[in-house]
């Protein structure tokens, strides 16, 4: 921020020397430079999370901003057709355990040889005591009686070494580091609370490489399918910590694909090189971060749940009345919408027009209510673009990025957020703060590789657990949606 020099005592005698209009003068246009930077500041300490792009974690323990979401409602708890998880009595459980009578509980007589006339059943789901099975696998060694020749027999797929861990442990391994975040020391700890058994972390590493391995064409199939496909792709990125360093990790995703890249930079340079972005000729929605906007050729959408956050930090600031009306119309061809896509795939060319001619309206009262005029003295200029007052640049936003905020207006296909990207980017904040930064770049390149088969799997309904030893076995998931691309480039 530009610091402010109060006039020296030279420049206030020569205002002086000047006369009382040359005082004046430079009395307001200190308290203006004065005014301005109070208000500046002010803005800031105002920004959270609920009104701004600031992420929630800098709110603070004082800070209680308010949901931009609007009551549903809806009783708490779940809601009718909502399939339930109730425990429940199964028919045939896998042991039984009778509980003899043998003396009456009133007067004490022997009943151990009264027939039973019933019996009042209460089951207990409860897991066994468990512990890590050793199988030893001997291949078999023989002399051929004709050509003396030694033959051993075949040990199965996997069995390579003398002694090893086997599939199903090493994908819990991975399981609890790479999918719920906890630490190595943690996860060493884990495995010995419940196994009685102590595994190295570097075994744990080996695990995860070894997964981001099997699955890495799994994950490039989904990049393909990414840049190609005419449906909507959502796009962010959030910092992080390699080794001590600012990193950017990617995310680009739809309903079904997830993937993720590490990068030192932040702006075209990394999405340059991740290489979706660019090549993309379907829509790809966005925060309107700049250097997704560089790409002209591009089709943008941009989210509105930011729009919403920016229009209700100038409701609260300037109380200037066209932020609350573009807050409304927003929302209410977002509600026009899922309304609407019961019955049709898209608005009426009537609807478009009106709701396009309300948007203009509400820019041009903006803009007027926000009009300054040409300073009587010329400003000498500066470098970059000039600075303007906040609800200015939210309203030239708006107006020359008309085409991409109602994006989703226009293709019922494109959402009205990017909260598909944010809930993907979520997971990887939550593993820097349970775990911290990365030890190395190879383990930030393992952790998106198994991080976007993880997310894609679950996107998929699968089992992370299963998939992760789908993975160690030489088999990854494959997602129905990549079949035909990976079976083209086999």
């Amino acid at each position: 921020m530009e610091s402010i020099r109060l006039p020296t005592d030279e420049e206030i005698s020569a205002a002086y020397d000047q006369g009382k209009e040359a005082v004046i003068r430079l009395f307001h246009e200190t308290l203006r430079k004065l005014a301005e930077r109070i208000q500046s500041l002010e803005d800031q300490i105002a920004k959270n999370s609920s009104n701004s792009s600031k992420p929630p974690s800098s709110d603070g323990l004082k800070k209680k901003p308010k949901s931009l979401r609007s009551p549903s409602g809806k009783k708490s708890g779940g809601q009718p057709g909502h399939k339930g998880h109730t425990l429940k009595a199964v028919a045939n459980p896998d042991q039984v355990e009778v509980h003899w009578v043998q003396e009456c509980r009133h007067c004490h007589a022997p009943l151990a040889e009264v027939p039973v006339q019933g019996y009042e059943k209460r089951q207990v789901f409860d897991v066994p005591p468990v512990r890590i099975q050793v199988t030893e696998h001997q291949a078999e060694i023989k002399e051929c009686p004709i050509c003396y020749q030694k033959t051993v027999g075949e040990f199965p797929e996997g069995v390579t070494q003398p002694v090893q861990y086997g599939s199903r442990l090493k994908a819990q391994l991975v399981y609890f580091n790479q999918y719920q975040f906890v630490p190595l020391e943690r996860t060493v700890e884990i495995m010995e609370a419940l196994y009685g058994h102590t595994v190295g972390e570097a075994t744990i590493v080996e695990a995860c490489t070894q997964v981001a391995r099997e699955v890495e064409p799994i994950n490039q199939a989904a990049k393909e399918e990414l840049t190609a496909t005419i449906e909507p792709v959502h796009f962010d990125e959030t910092g992080g910590r390699i080794m001590s360093k600012l990193w950017w990790l990617h995310v680009a995703c739809t309903n079904l694909l997830t993937y993720y890249a590490a990068h030192p930079n932040r702006g075209c340079k990394a999405l340059d090189q991740i290489g979706i972005l660019p090549k993309r000729k379907g829509r790809s929605v966005h925060d309107g971060y700049r250097s997704y906007t560089q790409y002209k050729d591009v089709l943008h959408a941009l989210c509105n749940s930011h729009h919403l956050r920016d229009l209700k930090f100038i409701q609260e600031r300037y109380q200037q009345g066209w932020a609350f009306d573009m807050e409304k119309l927003l929302l209410k061809i977002k509600q026009t919408k899922e309304e609407t896509q019961l019955t049709a795939d898209q608005f009426s060319s009537y609807q478009i027009a009106d709701f396009e001619a309300h948007y203009d309206a509400i820019v041009t009262a903006g803009l007027q209510a926000n009009f300054l005029p040409e300073p009587e003295e010329p400003i000498p200029r500066k470098r970059g673009k000039p600075k303007q007052h906040p609800a200015k640049n939210l309203l030239d936003h708006f107006q020359t990025c008309k085409r991409e905020v109602l994006a989703f207006m226009y293709d019922f296909k494109v959402p009205f957020d990017n909260n598909q990207a944010e809930r993907d980017l979520r997971m990887v904040k939550l593993k820097q703060k349970v775990s911290g930064c990365f030890r190395s770049t190879d383990g930030a390149q393992a952790f998106c590789q198994v991080r976007s088969y993880i997310s894609t799997a679950r996107k998929n309904g699968q089992q992370v657990l299963d998939v992760l030893h789908m993975a160690l076995t030489g088999s990854p998931f494959v997602p129905p949606i990549l079949l035909t691309r990976l079976n083209s480039s086999a």
